[in-house]
């Protein structure tokens, strides 16, 4: 879907606790995607659970770091969502630093391409450069190919590899 009038009025919001359930929708239907790309890592949590958790705001850890959730919301509608948190590095090799870490993004697939996902980067990198962040950070699976492009074209660079082993 191209861009249209109608998405010239996305807000770009904090969530509030009765965004819980349109939440749960977008993250089931992203849940499905990623558990289609890698099935030995994803699957498809209960909506009532991920409802649950937006609403009770238990999708951010309760370790003192400052996090937010935004949603796009178009007339009333949420068309997506972004997780994020600060942080500092953990390992005494990296420069003391705040940076910013997305957890979760994902755009209704009615609505991708819309440029719904690159409004939400923009204000979420607003939100972290005023509070001091150095940089984002971010992972997405080696396979996801729209993903990596939709990144870089943002100007996102691959930074590291995280590997795994099944065990």
């Amino acid at each position: 879907m191209s861009d249209s009038p109608a998405m010239a009025s996305v807000l770009i919001r904090p969530a509030v606790p009765e965004d819980a359930k349109a939440i749960a929708r977008v993250y089931t239907e992203s849940a499905q995607h990623h558990a289609l790309i890698d099935p030995e890592r994803n699957h498809v949590p209960e909506p009532k659970v991920i409802e649950e958790r937006y609403r009770s705001g238990q999708q951010h850890p309760e370790d003192g770091e400052e996090s937010i959730t935004l949603v796009a919301e178009n007339h009333g509608q949420v068309l997506g969502f972004l997780d994020a948190r600060l942080l500092q590095p953990f390992d005494p090799m990296y420069r003391p630093m705040t940076y910013c870490f997305i957890a979760d993004i994902a755009v209704t697939s009615a609505y991708r391409s819309s440029g719904i996902g690159e409004q939400l980067m923009c204000a979420l990198e607003r939100w972290a450069a005023e509070r001091g962040a150095a940089f984002i950070s971010l992972e997405y699976h080696n396979s996801n190919l729209r993903a990596a492009a939709f990144y870089e074209r943002l100007g996102y660079r691959p930074a590291s590899v995280v590997a795994i082993k099944g065990l």
